[in-house]
């Protein structure tokens, strides 16, 4: 069964060197979650492009550990990001076999909004039931 958890977050986002190379920039990432899933992340984002001008893109790991509806765990998501004159175009999906704890077997995929500098979530997932024995 498919569920949604919806909340707010704030990001801290900082450069970290070295870069790979010229013309990628790397960052670390550090969210506070809350709402339905209150949890911490931390992660890593590479990126490239000229964002001054609508035109880049990204790709990010992130590990998130928290709590969501009673259930405590980590899992991990994966975000592929880029943005031209044509608008934003964002894909941020849980990693498959990444959950930990109560989140073993969790899927799914992360809708993230910004709306006057405030940052929104919409978790959609499904969580496989532990098997009785």
């Amino acid at each position: 069964m498919t569920h949604h958890a919806r909340g707010a977050f704030t990001v801290n986002v900082k450069p970290l060197t070295p870069a790979p190379a010229d013309g990628i920039s790397r960052f670390s990432i550090d969210k506070q979650i809350q709402g339905d899933l209150e949890a911490t992340t931390k992660g890593e984002m590479f990126s490239a492009g000229d964002p001054q001008h609508g035109q880049a893109g990204y790709v990010a790991i992130e590990v998130v550990t928290g709590a969501l509806k009673g259930k405590h765990g980590s899992f991990v998501l994966q975000h592929s990001a880029m943005m031209d004159p044509s608008g934003r175009k964002m894909s941020v999906n849980i990693v498959p076999g990444s959950g930990t704890g109560d989140f073993k077997g969790i899927t799914g995929t992360l809708d993230i909004q910004i709306a006057n500098g405030q940052h929104s979530y919409d978790l959609e997932y499904t969580l496989l039931e532990p098997t009785q024995p």
